[in-house]
């Protein structure tokens, strides 16, 4: 099976683990003698009590989740944490801090705005968030509800380097696609929040993790599923959750306890960044978009500083056995998402192909130039 498959750069959904998929398949018609698979048992039957109470326990296990917080199933997408955050977060004093470092977390500021008065405590929008504001550039408000940044940004490929000291202002971070990457320490943090199709698992699912005195602030016209409370006070089992994207994290978090835990994961991720960002650190054609302090482990992005040789360059791609190379239409040329499931032979594989691709390319400029030259001669 693993030769049939294609190096997957997709930034989410993302590429699985092998063992994952095969253990899903091995089970997809009958679970562990159920006779039925997870995708038809009721959220409410003890079998499946099993399988979404050992998926909260091995993620609780794997970051070290202390027992003063909650973690929450629910669905919609990180994107829906935009809404829910603000709506149950901001009553505590209307105010918030926001960090503008890329897409999301500007999407995040503007749906905040719908429910307080929002401060931009920090933005790198100046340079098209090349770099991350550190600490002595924050414009913090001591009376804010809470600072809310994205941790690792996703379409341009930045990672905040550092963790944000809010003093008493509860943080609040959108983790959707470095959790599990490498160690956290969750005490750090009022909430954390991700989408699971990157390192947790498939698409569907979204996780937040609740310290729980923030939980019980919302209004009471708030919306029962818009409020945490109601996931807190119902072990996520308020309504039907989605179960099988749940079934799936917890075959991930088990394929991370069995390959090392978070400190194997983070030695795993550094060395495959490292293998393709030597690639662009020693490049006469490639260009990263992101300060060097600040490049993410999970996603690489990239061009050659033409829109024709980046096009050239994705369509080979696939004809090397890669795919999902082409970077986000907000940044155009070429991203490299490389999360936890993706393997070192293919960070190798990137590399070689990169390579190998700009040995032609500059071969072939060097040719048109002399040619050009000999013309005008």
């Amino acid at each position: 099976m693993a030769t049939e498959r294609i190096y997957n750069f997709s930034p989410g959904p993302a590429t699985l683990p092998l063992e994952v998929l095969e253990r899903a398949a091995s089970e997809m018609t009958n679970y562990r003698g159920s006779g039925m698979s997870v995708m038809e048992m009721s959220h409410r039957s003890k079998v499946y009590e099993e399988i979404i109470n050992d998926a909260r326990e091995r993620l609780c296990a794997v970051l070290g989740i202390p027992e003063n917080y909650k973690v929450l199933f629910m669905q919609s997408g990180a994107t829906h944490q935009f809404s829910m955050v603000a709506m149950n977060l901001l009553p505590r004093t209307g105010r918030a801090d926001y960090a503008l470092t890329g897409d999301f977390a500007t999407k995040a500021y503007k749906e905040a705005g719908k429910f307080g008065t929002i401060n931009i405590a920090g933005s790198s929008k100046d340079r098209k968030f090349a770099y991350i504001p550190q600490q002595d550039a924050l414009t913090l408000d001591p009376g804010a509800s809470y600072f809310h940044y994205c941790m690792n940004n996703t379409i341009y490929g930045s990672l905040w380097n550092y963790i944000p000291d809010t003093g008493e202002v509860p943080l609040v971070t959108d983790a959707s696609s470095c959790i599990l990457s490498e160690p956290l320490d969750v005490s750090r943090f009022g909430l954390i929040y991700a989408g699971a199709q990157k390192n947790m698992g498939i698409s569907g699912l979204t996780v937040a993790i609740v310290r729980e005195d923030l939980i019980g602030s919302a209004p009471e016209n708030t919306p029962i599923m818009l409020d945490y409370r109601t996931y807190a006070d119902n072990d996520s089992l308020y309504n039907t959750p989605p179960c099988y994207s749940i079934y799936i994290m917890g075959l991930a978090l088990e394929w991370i306890e069995n390959t090392g835990g978070l400190a194997a994961m983070q030695k795993h991720n550094r060395e495959k960044a490292a293998i393709v960002y030597d690639v662009l650190d020693n490049s006469k054609l490639y260009k990263g978009f992101i300060d060097k302090p600040y490049r993410s482990m999970m996603n690489i992005t990239f061009t050659t500083g033409s829109e024709e040789l980046d096009e050239k360059f994705v369509k080979a791609s696939v004809a090397a056995g890669m795919t999902n190379l082409k970077g986000h239409r907000a940044q155009g040329a070429m991203r490299a998402s490389m999360y936890n499931a993706m393997s070192r032979e293919g960070a190798e594989h990137l590399a070689k192909f990169m390579r190998e691709f700009e040995k032609t390319t500059l071969k072939g400029l060097y040719y048109d130039v002399q040619n050009k030259n000999a013309q005008q001669n």
